[in-house]
């Protein structure tokens, strides 16, 4: 049994697609990051950076219990236990790239774009131009590789698919626009085909029968932020 570590977020998303593609078996764990519960020991014990999504799989190698943190290492774990969603084998080196170049540059851009956008205490000109453009420039880079391509690897439909889904679903509030994948028609068109697979719709009703604390208030900064509120001396 796979015990799935969730809030809705780009990155849990990612998880939650792979989980409604192939089936198999799942416990929800909902933890709410506004109510710091990333935080508390137990969670940390399974992710000692305090982020999601995590698992835990009751029956990992040689049947003993395994947990697997961040949603890159997640998809890897669950394709290579479960021997779908990876490719061809003889397309794994590229397949290792774009998971990486999603994992490195697709998310943390996106992040960094929505944070300072959208969340910043302060509105900093420099920081939010910074960050959006270059999700935008990602965004162009996986445009070009879609161009004639129905997948980002290959011919099949692979994690690195899935990954990059979860982060392009909110394109509209990384970018802050209507159509924000209308410059990027190949782009475009690839995420709608991917979005209209049953399994998308899906993986967002996940968690929905849990509510998440949406206040972004003091309470929320702290337990999303805690680097910017150190402990009281």
């Amino acid at each position: 049994m796979i015990r799935f570590h969730f809030h809705p977020t780009p990155n849990p998303l990612k998880v939650a697609l792979f989980l409604e593609e192939t089936g198999l078996p799942f416990e929800l764990l909902p933890v709410d990051t506004r109510r710091g519960e990333q935080h508390l020991p137990a969670f940390r014990a399974i992710n000692p950076n305090g982020k999601l999504p995590a698992i835990v799989d009751t029956d990992g190698p040689g049947g003993r219990e395994a947990r697997v943190f961040d949603s890159t290492a997640i998809l890897l774990y669950l394709a290579e236990k479960t021997g779908r969603l990876l490719g061809a084998p003889e397309d794994r080196p590229e397949l290792l790239s774009w998971l990486l170049f999603i994992a490195s540059g697709v998310g943390p851009y996106s992040g960094q774009a929505v944070h300072f956008g959208r969340v910043a205490p302060e509105t900093l000109p420099y920081a939010i131009n910074r960050y959006r453009r270059e999700a935008e420039r990602h965004y162009e880079v996986l445009d070009r590789q879609l161009a004639g391509r129905e997948f980002l690897v290959g011919a099949q439909y692979t994690i690195a698919d899935i990954s990059a889904w979860g982060w392009l679903d909110r394109a509209k509030f990384v970018l802050g626009n209507d159509d924000p994948l209308a410059p990027f028609p190949e782009l475009k068109r690839w995420f709608a085909a991917i979005d209209a697979r049953p399994a998308a719709a899906r993986a967002r009703e996940i968690g929905s029968a849990h509510v998440f604390k949406t206040e972004l208030d003091e309470e929320a900064m702290r337990a999303l932020y805690p680097s910017n509120y150190p402990p009281a001396a």
